[in-house]
């Protein structure tokens, strides 16, 4: 068995495909950006807010994560935080972020879509054009809030529907079934919007299926769950549904105790389309480098292992397909080398 080294596994050239920009705020900023935009956080100091980031739950999480995006007021916010996860991004070898943001969060603090939109936008179009980090955008719903507070969101989103790649569901899992979005999903498709969704994180299997068959989505977010049933692990596998896999936040979330526990390896193994990212990583500890070496380490992963992750990543991603044959080319160029 050949395990991979860090350099190595920073060197892939790597898609991270399930990255909410608002779980990129590291405390720092956070701090900053509260003194600035005057807004008052429970917690005074960085100490503070990472003895915070002690999760039961995600609603645990959601419930910090909510009062953190309050600090978020200005374009200029939007773009700073932005603009420093594409930094990151860049230096730990990953090529292409297809990004999820929230603007139910920000629109219902009377924060403008335009400044949401615009700060965001700004920093995509800046990293590819002074690092080649390539991006795609992708509007998430927030599933505890009604399918009308979503559709409502869509249309307002519409004037930059040319930079948008896609819809989500995110937010609080259980007692939201995909179902209840399947008109928004359906009105976003006539839009010619691809759809992703998260489900199979803490709700059952049966989301999964339901985000597939009445959403139509590309790809599933998280979707550990799916081991519990054998016929859904089957198809997954047979259609080659990607799954966005987010090990650090996995475990900070109490879904498996301990990365060891993780079923990643199994469902590698098994010949699902899976993929490694960091989710949230101002609040899990750790960006997509430390998940993917995280994850090595825990489970025991070969280069052989990380190479097929890196593969998926690409495969799975909104890129063109000229784009995707070139990653592709340079995965197995450096396997070749090594």
């Amino acid at each position: 068995m050949t395990l991979a080294s860090p350099e190595f596994i920073k060197a892939l050239p790597k898609a991270e495909l399930h990255l909410h920009i608002e779980g990129t705020l590291e405390p720092e900023m956070l701090l900053a950006l509260a003194a600035k935009n005057k807004v008052q956080v429970p917690q005074h100091s960085v100490a503070e807010l990472r003895a915070a980031y002690r999760f039961r739950d995600l609603q645990s999480f959601l419930d910090l994560y909510y009062t953190g995006t309050r600090v978020l007021r200005e374009a200029s916010d939007f773009h700073a935080l932005t603009a420093a996860y594409l930094r990151r991004a860049h230096a730990e070898g990953i090529v292409h972020a297809e990004i999820f943001f929230d603007p139910q969060a920000h629109t219902a603090r009377g924060v403008p879509l335009r400044a949401v939109m615009g700060g965001i936008l700004q920093a995509l179009d800046e990293a590819r054009a002074t690092t080649g980090v390539t991006s795609r955008l992708i509007l998430c719903f927030l599933r505890h809030l009604p399918a009308e507070h979503a559709l409502r969101t869509l249309e307002e989103a519409l004037p930059w529907r040319g930079q948008l790649a896609g819809v989500g569901l995110d937010s609080t899992e259980i007692g939201h079934p995909p179902a209840h979005f399947a008109a928004v999903f359906a009105r976003a498709r006539s839009l010619g919007l691809r759809a992703v969704a998260h489900a199979g994180e803490e709700g059952p299997p049966a989301y999964i299926e339901q985000a597939l068959d009445l959403l139509k989505v590309q790809r599933i977010d998280h979707g550990v769950r799916c081991t519990e049933d054998p016929a859904l692990l089957a198809r997954l596998v047979r259609e080659q549904v990607p799954l966005t896999v987010c090990p650090l936040s996995n475990v900070r979330l109490r879904v498996f105790d301990t990365l060891a526990d993780h079923n990643l390896r199994t469902l590698l193994e098994a010949g699902v389309c899976a993929t490694v990212n960091s989710d949230d990583p101002a609040y899990f500890g750790g960006y997509l480098l430390e998940n993917f070496r995280a994850v090595a380490e825990a489970l025991a992963l070969t280069r052989a292992h990380l190479m097929q992750l890196a593969r998926n990543s690409i495969a799975a991603s909104f890129l063109e397909p000229e784009y995707k044959l070139r990653w592709l080319a340079q995965i197995d160029a450096l396997a070749a080398s090594r």
